[in-house]
């Protein structure tokens, strides 16, 4: 076997470098010994380059020469270095591993960049973290292009085609405050997550759209049947006023289920707080119930006990009644999926830590770029397979026959 060569470094180096170590200082950035080093590597390398191209010159018989050097400074990941970039006569070469204009060494950086960027940083707060991380001093403008990269890349993602047929669409919108006409305006975000005819979930598409409105929703639905949607089973809504026609009039066939969560919700604005945890007791008892008769028998209680003091209350049930009870028609396993729009607050959840460490933005490319990178960044907490969806299929299967699709 063959001795590995000792990495050779002068002594007065590896004392800086051991001395640093020690100080528990970053490792990278300003006065770092390992940015000297790197310095040192890429100057020898446009030395190397310089001397090869010299050596081609002269074996094609040109006359060309070196003509001194070029200071400047090049921001990297491990830190600002000074980088002095050969020069010829003539003006033809072409360093490989700096260009002649380049001021970044961007290996690592840009991914660097997009990954803060996805956290919900501002550009401001980008900016701050690099050079606090890295000592790289890079500016808004320049953040701001690396950042615009990931633009064809979302909007290919933004078009991408769509299966034929979706067993469950989760519709709900969030609210971001974004510079519009100069004022800043409450802009909502229309979340569209799905769970296909695998069981696989997916965010389908980025939309955004003033404020939330049955008629933008009617907007989202068409793009989603442009892009190849011809069948969803059930959707599951808030009980946003105009919603359900505007669903029944692009997908008449999709059972509509709305949320029992933002119902009871809803349920609770105007009960005193002595009578909340009755309140909800007894309406848990409508929608837990295993039949409709039962969960009839359970709202007639109801009534004989609260009608008089919460009549609104009443009022709301019945009105929504066969979109609240939609889920009862289904095995035990699809009712559990289906009930609530609750799944999506797991793509929420990701979207909530941008709102917390910012009251606004921009604009909405600035908005729909966090928002892409922030879901790319974070698949992990809403990609994943609806749980027990093998039984779940089987039912869906039994029930609908003549919907789904041949696997």
């Amino acid at each position: 076997m063959k001795k590995k060569k000792d990495i050779n470094i002068d002594p007065e180096t590896y004392e800086r470098l051991k001395e640093h170590l020690y100080s528990k200082k970053p490792l990278l950035g300003s006065n770092s010994p390992f940015s000297e080093m790197l310095q040192g590597m890429v100057n020898k390398v446009l030395e190397g380059e310089m001397e090869y191209f010299i050596d081609e010159q002269k074996a094609a018989g040109k006359k060309n020469k070196r003509n001194g050097k070029i200071a400047k400074q090049v921001q990297t990941s491990a830190g600002p270095i000074y980088v002095e970039t050969p020069r010829d006569r003539e003006g033809d070469f072409e360093p490989e591993v700096i260009g002649k204009r380049q001021r970044f060494l961007t290996s690592g950086l840009d991914e660097q960049i997009l990954a803060l960027y996805a956290q919900g940083n501002s550009i401001e707060d980008v900016r701050r973290l690099l050079s606090k991380m890295f000592g790289v001093d890079i500016s808004a403008g320049k953040i701001s292009q690396i950042t615009d990269t990931i633009l064809p890349e979302l909007e290919a993602w933004r078009s991408r085609p769509l299966t034929t047929f979706y067993a469950v669409l989760y519709l709900d919108a969030i609210h971001f405050k974004v510079r519009q006409d100069g004022k800043y305006k409450s802009t909502a975000f229309y979340t569209v997550y799905s769970v296909d005819w695998q069981g696989q979930r997916d965010i389908l598409g980025l939309y955004i759209n003033g404020n939330e409105g049955a008629n933008k929703w009617g907007l989202v639905l068409q793009d989603l049947k442009n892009r190849g949607v011809e069948d969803v089973l059930v959707m599951c809504v808030d009980n946003l006023t105009g919603f359900s026609e505007v669903i029944q009039q692009e997908f008449p066939s999709t059972v509509i289920q709305k949320c029992i969560v933002h119902q009871v919700r809803n349920s609770l604005k105007y009960v005193d707080e002595k009578d909340r945890k009755k309140v909800v007791s007894d309406l848990r008892k409508v929608y837990t119930a295993l039949t409709e008769e039962q969960a009839l028998t359970a709202l007639k209680s109801f009534e004989v006990k609260w009608a008089k003091k919460y009549g609104y209350i009443l009022k709301q049930w019945e009105e929504n009644w066969s979109e609240l009870m939609a889920f009862l028609d289904f095995p035990k396993g699809m009712r559990k999926m289906i009930y609530t729009t609750n799944p999506v607050e797991a793509v929420h959840r990701v979207v909530r830590k941008l709102i917390k460490g910012k009251a606004a933005w921009s604009s909405t490319t600035a908005l729909m770029k966090q928002l892409y990178l922030s879901f790319t960044h974070n698949e992990k907490s809403w990609r994943r397979k609806a749980y027990g969806w093998t039984e779940v299929k089987r039912d869906i299967q039994q029930l609908y026959p003549e919907r789904v699709p041949e696997d």
